[in-house]
């Protein structure tokens, strides 16, 4: 065998595992061949040698476990809805086989009576032995004895082997309500219960109040076979009975529960075991109904917990494809910048005026450009680097970013500074230059979009559009605010605002402006907002907040 299982490799790999194998089992090893895919082999794809040869198809032998078959809900449904039907016919049967034994009863006593009084009628009360006998026979009965004024007379009677065992006293039962005495109602049970234990021979004596008050009491002695045999049958009748209402209650009940409940809890496990097989397929997310109850509401929270889990999936695989683009952009960025740097410098060298005013802003713009990239691949993720506090002037990083964005040359937006001059701020000043300059850009581009739109320029107090960035200090931190009276925020646009790619205002935007600009504050301990406006006014206003830090002196 092992001749044929050899055959099926070719090559030196094939031959050596082949010794192996022969090596193993010479050692008495023991291994089980697992069947593998060809896609699950490491090396080229459909190679059967590398798909056979994977880690793990060849293994020791261990005892797995068996999974062990689990019912359906709809088995223990069904199961569980006859279970109950059936115990409630049996908590039906016991009273009804303990009365239908008092009654029986209560009939042969009747029956006895009739006897009795047909061999009261004959001369003297002498009654032939073949009329006995008869009598006896139609009541069932081995004795009659009838108290009357307290005068005990035994009216028929036959040679009995067996000696009277038992005795069984009716007369409570016949004159009372029963279900009023829980006590002789549980009695009456338990005597009907005995009867199917006890030997078909035993002698039983009744007790019981005659008919038509011909008596005080009557009594009889009986074999407790004929009772028996009556309440099997009975039983047996009962029992079928039983089972016909329990398959006809149950059936309905049971198609009722598996429409209402059953099938919907089918359907909702189905949905999320498909999703979790693909959840970046939206196509798999499942479609509620519209069932008010707790299952629809359930379908409709599995469908938005789907829907989010699978957008931010999709972000996911967005972000991690970008980051990988990022980092290779940056990678090269940062050769180019290098360069940039350098021709700088030995543009910095020139006398004229205008380059030496221009020169510095330049260079520290390229460094700053340089600092990024580096900070960029040496972190290598999404999130920022922790800021690098230190206290500086905030008018003059206002005015660099202004000067950065060209605001003071451009037509069609107002650029203000309304900031003290000996304001001091402690944060990382190039990340907050980065957030400044993502907040303005948005504001500048909205303007100059809508004005391009409109074909004028949107105006605002000052006869045009403007944006304006004040500051001033509240207790332990310093509150930035930037307006401008551009067309304002669109209130989708503000669900979304400070999510990567979900929070762009404007065509073709990514939307991570925003978001950059609230992870670099929250940073710093802070928080940014916007300020709504009322009903009329344009523009829009975002607020900053940075506290001051703080040390411990001990």
């Amino acid at each position: 065998m092992l001749g044929r299982f050899a055959s099926r490799f070719d090559g030196a790999v094939a031959r050596k595992h082949f010794r192996v194998l022969r090596g193993a089992v010479r050692r008495g090893g023991t291994f089980k061949l697992r069947l593998v895919q060809p896609t699950e082999a490491v090396g080229v794809p459909g190679d059967p040698v590398q798909a056979a040869l994977i880690p793990g198809a060849l293994d020791p032998l261990v005892p797995q476990p068996t999974p062990r078959r689990r019912w359906g809900l709809s088995a223990k449904l069904l199961s569980l809805t006859l279970l109950f039907v059936m115990l409630a016919e049996i908590l039906i049967f016991v009273p009804s086989i303990a009365f239908f034994r008092q009654s029986w009863l209560n009939d042969r006593l009747a029956a006895a009576q009739l006897a009795s009084l047909a061999a009261d009628v004959t001369p003297e009360s002498t009654v032939p032995e073949e009329l006995k006998k008869e009598l006896l026979r139609t009541a069932q009965v081995r004795m009659v004895a009838l108290k009357r004024r307290d005068q005990r007379r035994l009216i028929l009677s036959e040679a009995m082997e067996t000696p009277v065992s038992a005795s069984y006293d009716l007369r409570d039962s016949q004159v009372e309500d029963v279900w009023r005495n829980p006590l002789l109602v549980f009695s009456l049970m338990r005597d009907a219960l005995m009867v199917f234990v006890t030997p078909k021979d035993t002698m039983i004596r009744v007790l019981g109040e005659p008919n038509q008050g011909a008596g005080d009491v009557i009594e009889v002695v009986m074999p407790i076979e004929s009772l028996k045999n009556a309440m099997v049958r009975h039983g047996l009748n009962v029992l079928g009975i039983s089972i016909i209402i329990s398959f006809l209650t149950a059936v309905p009940v049971y198609l009722a529960l598996n429409a209402l409940f059953v099938k919907p809890m089918t359907r909702l496990t189905a949905a999320m075991v498909q999703f979790r097989a693909q959840p970046e397929d939206a196509s798999r997310i499942i479609h509620p109904s519209d069932r008010g109850d707790e299952l629809g509401t359930a379908e409709r929270e599995l469908a938005h917990m789907q829907a989010e889990l699978t957008q931010t999936l999709a972000q996911k695989s967005h972000l991690a494809a970008l980051g990988l683009a990022v980092s290779k952009i940056n990678h090269d960025l940062r050769n180019l910048l290098a360069n940039a740097q350098l021709l700088t410098d030995r543009l910095a060298s020139l006398p004229d005026p205008q380059v030496q005013r221009l020169a510095p802003k330049l260079l520290a713009s390229i460094d700053r450009a340089i600092r990024f990239c580096n900070d960029t691949l040496q972190y290598g993720r999404a999130a920022e680097p922790t800021p690098k506090r230190e206290m500086f002037l905030l008018r003059s990083l206002v005015a660099d970013v202004g000067d950065g964005l060209e605001m003071p040359q451009r037509v069609a937006v107002g650029w203000g500074i309304d900031v003290p001059g000996d304001l001091l701020i402690d944060a990382d000043r190039d990340q907050l230059y980065r957030v400044l300059t993502n907040l303005i850009l948005n504001a500048v581009q909205a303007i100059e979009g809508m004005a391009a739109l409109e074909e004028v320029a949107i105006t605002g107090a000052g006869g045009r559009s403007h944006v304006v960035v004040t500051g001033r200090r509240a207790g332990g931190a310093v509150v930035i605010d930037l307006r401008d009276t551009g067309p304002g925020l669109p209130e989708v646009a503000r669900a979304h605002l400070f999510r990567a790619f979900q929070g762009s205002t404007r065509r073709g935007g990514v939307g991570l402006g925003l978001a950059i600009a609230q992870e670099i504050v929250v940073a710093h301990g802070g928080r940014i907002e916007v300020v709504v406006y009322g009903a009329g006014v344009r523009g829009t206003h975002f607020r900053i907040e940075i506290p001051d830090r703080t040390f411990n002196l001990s």
